[in-house]
């Protein structure tokens, strides 16, 4: 898999986490763990993007 291939399949499962949160957000129960440990995870993505784009540019 190229680097390139690799960094879009992050910003895709970027964005899935992103739908994930907006719906977990708008039920009346949401749980504030579940929220917590989504937005962990995209912020997780977020740095590896950031990491293997600065990468590609040395």
């Amino acid at each position: 898999m190229s680097i390139e291939s690799h960094i879009a399949e992050l910003k895709r499962k970027h964005g899935e986490l992103e739908k994930k949160i907006a719906d977990a957000e708008h039920r009346p129960a949401a749980d504030p763990l579940e929220l917590r440990q989504l937005k962990r995870r995209k912020l997780l993505l977020k740095d590896e993007i950031e990491r293997m784009r600065t990468a590609t540019r040395h």
